[in-house]
């Protein structure tokens, strides 16, 4: 009996102590894998297309997370960045999505650098659609499931509008959520006036 009590004792540990290690192993890589693109302090690296993370509200990173990792996001073939992180994604578990959505809760806002150069003030005129989801400073509205848009990276705005005008994002049938920005896109008649939209979220909570 005590033997056995012993050995029951020792696979008991044994199963504690790999399941401890799985999840450091996890936490390790999916740490190594933000930070290689994203930063160390999260402000995003435009040479590899990695936006500002820092700040980024949980709620709004979580989900395109399981976007991702769901092939919601990320899977045309001309959505360039989106392809790059959607098998980042596709790997990630419920929880290592938790851990990760808490560890960049820890970082310090900072607004991105400023990149793009257009009109702003024909932008603010623009912007009055999109201030109706998104704020009147750009500060987001998860009521609307609309992200803060303030202090993002720019490039990433300019290619992310671009990319919902083109279709390369918010077309899949199960993104709700794209499916309503791909309408506001399509107002947006050329690149001069996505520079100018952008130009002037620069302006706003800074």
């Amino acid at each position: 009996m005590k033997i056995i009590l012993v050995w029951s004792a020792a696979v008991l540990i044994c199963a504690f102590s790999a399941k401890g290690l799985a999840q450091a192993e996890d936490q390790y890589y999916n740490d190594r894998y933000c930070t290689t693109c994203h930063g160390v302090d999260g402000i995003g690296n435009e040479g590899v297309s990695a936006p500002r993370l820092a700040g980024m509200e949980p709620w709004y990173l979580q989900r395109q997370l399981e976007s991702f990792r769901a092939g919601t996001r990320g899977t045309h073939k001309m959505d360039v960045q989106g392809s790059e992180m959607q098998p980042m994604a596709a790997k990630l578990s419920d929880d290592s999505i938790a851990d990760i959505v808490a560890w960049v809760g820890s970082w310090e806002y900072k607004p991105a650098q400023i990149t793009v150069k257009g009109d702003a003030e024909a932008g603010k005129s623009l912007y009055a659609t999109c201030a109706a989801c998104h704020g009147t400073q750009g500060e987001g509205n998860e009521a609307f499931a609309a992200p803060a848009l303030a202090g993002q990276s720019d490039w990433y705005l300019k290619t992310q509008l671009e990319n919902f005008k083109a279709g390369y994002r918010g077309r899949d049938p199960r993104d709700s959520f794209g499916s309503q920005m791909v309408a506001m896109a399509s107002m947006l008649k050329d690149e001069a006036a996505i520079k100018n939209i952008v130009s002037y979220i620069n302006t706003l909570g800074r």
